[in-house]
């Protein structure tokens, strides 16, 4: 892959992707395809049109739509005039998006009108909006393109929010080299190049589509097919027309594809590099992935990866890694980052580490959470280490293995319990297809296991297979059936919202 070293500004890689892969396509979307040269020419002509509008170096511009061709210009063009992107998640209520579009003070906001059959500008009025919005597929242009910006690495070049799974969404801010510098770390590291073929589910408003989805695929050439919603059964029937050949996603995604039907009759082949990781990932289900078809999806390579909307990507698997080390870790620090686990005093890799709470540091830490001085610090330490409510591990060779996050984890009769590590042994009973376990209040023992199922296993199954496999304290004292998890968009399951009616 190129990684156009020395280029650390999201306008500097476009241009630079223009210039090494010119006619090739970019973009990919259904009866449409945009190439590097034209994505370039078309969003110098979107900035100069934001500038019109008053747009200015440094201020922010909201973009509130969900994957295509169009959020992309609308996004890249916000760097080119010099901006900064807040992306918004369109499944957020009107309120919940001018919450962040006034905590940013943005002077416009980029909506889509219809999609999922709302009108994100109406609603955006309805909840007291008095601003300037334009439409995705309508973008402001102007036929004096706006020159390259003399933007600096160490601009804000984006704001991403958290997924507010303990509280209100918070800020993240993220210089143009670390957004640069985390996209290409990725692509190296998965050996993503301008032959690849990339179907990106991630959505746009979060790291993992934006920054390793549209910022990898410009620094490796990579054909990006964006994905507005996903269908697991139109997923694989894309996969096997376009010969898609990178597929990353949180595990639900491919927890889906794995249970679609028809998936035995798809020729899945073109698969070479898939890559998971945003929760804890089920042991069986990196498995399953690599398992040859039709049992398995037979992708040739699997790995998994750790990061979070602070620190996008801080480890990794490498391609040449073992199964066993795939399957049972998140792989070791990426270049320019560092891992530690915390056990009281700061401790460093070894076979000895033990459990303890997850800190990073490097090049791609965030800058820190907008206008929250308080929470920043809470959050980075004054040695730059950032702690990230995750509990884990570090074997020898500074391998991860995430076990669960510190606020998930319950006491029961004095022993504490990780429901990760429930969670991986019931995936294992046939009949569960998907499972979180929360702590409920118990008057006896102070907390106990609940265990929240997809599928068709019987609580009598369920409770079996846990007193075979585990420890009486980790066995979930009643199982309750959802038709599916409650999850963000990274894929994290949100235990707040199982807890509630427990």
């Amino acid at each position: 892959m190129s990684g156009f070293a020395g280029t650390d500004t999201i306008p500097g890689v476009l241009e630079a992707a223009a210039a090494a892969f010119g006619p090739k396509a970019a973009y990919v979307d259904p009866g449409r395809s945009l190439s590097f040269a034209d994505l370039r020419d078309r969003v110098a002509s979107v900035a100069a049109g934001y500038a019109s509008l008053g747009v200015r170096p440094g201020d922010r511009v909201c973009v509130w739509a969900p994957n295509s061709i169009d959020w992309v210009v609308a996004a890249l063009a916000v760097s080119w005039a010099g901006g900064t992107l807040v992306p918004i998640n369109t499944r957020y209520t009107a309120h919940e998006a001018l919450d962040i579009v006034e905590r940013t003070h943005a002077g416009l906001v980029v909506v889509a009108r219809g999609f999922l059959g709302r009108d994100h500008a109406a609603e955006l009025a309805d909840a007291g909006w008095s601003g300037r919005c334009a439409d995705v597929t309508d973008l402001p242009t102007s036929d004096v393109p706006l020159p390259t910006p003399s933007t600096s690495p160490d601009d804000v070049a984006d704001i991403l929010f958290t997924s507010g799974t303990t509280g209100r969404p918070k800020g993240v801010m993220s210089a143009h080299r670390q957004t640069v510098g985390a996209a290409r770390a990725w692509g190296e590291l998965g050996g993503v190049t301008s032959e690849d073929r990339y179907l990106v589910i991630n959505p746009f408003f979060h790291s993992f589509g934006y920054k390793v989805g549209i910022v990898t695929g410009l620094l490796t050439g990579a054909t990006l097919f964006p994905l507005a919603t996903f269908d697991a059964e139109a997923t694989l029937r894309l996969i096997e027309q376009e010969r898609i050949t990178v597929l990353p996603g949180a595990p639900t995604i491919f927890q889906s594809l794995l249970s679609a039907a028809g998936r035995a009759e798809r020729d899945l082949g073109s698969l070479r590099l898939a890559v998971t990781g945003a929760a804890v990932v089920p042991v069986v289900l990196i498995e399953r992935m690599r398992q040859p078809a039709p049992e398995g999806l037979g992708i040739d390579t699997v790995v998994t990866a750790f990061g979070m909307t602070e620190a996008v990507v801080a480890t990794m698997c490498r391609a040449g890694d073992s199964a066993e080390v795939v399957a049972t870790t998140c792989g070791r620090a990426v270049p320019g980052m560092e891992a530690r686990i915390s056990t009281g005093s700061i401790t460093g890799p070894g076979p000895n580490t033990g459990e303890g709470e997850l800190l990073l540091r490097g090049d791609y830490v965030m800058l820190g959470y907008l206008d929250d001085p308080e929470a920043t610090a809470e959050a980075i330490d004054a040695d730059g280490w950032l702690h990230t409510g995750d509990v884990g591990t570090l074997d020898e060779h500074g391998n991860l293995r995430i076990t669960d996050r510190l606020k998930d984890m319950y006491i029961c009769g004095g022993f504490n319990v990780y429901p990760a590590e429930v969670e991986q042994v019931l995936m294992r009973l046939e009949g569960v297809q998907d499972v979180a376990v929360v702590g409920v209040p118990d008057e006896r023992l102070g907390e106990v296991g609940r265990a929240f199922v997809v599928g068709t296993a019987s609580e009598a199954a369920i409770l079996a297979h846990a007193r075979e496999h585990l420890a009486n304290f980790k066995i979930p004292r009643s199982v309750a059936y959802v038709d599916v998890l409650p999850r963000n968009p990274s894929g994290k399951v949100l235990k707040n919202e199982l807890r509630s009616p427990a």
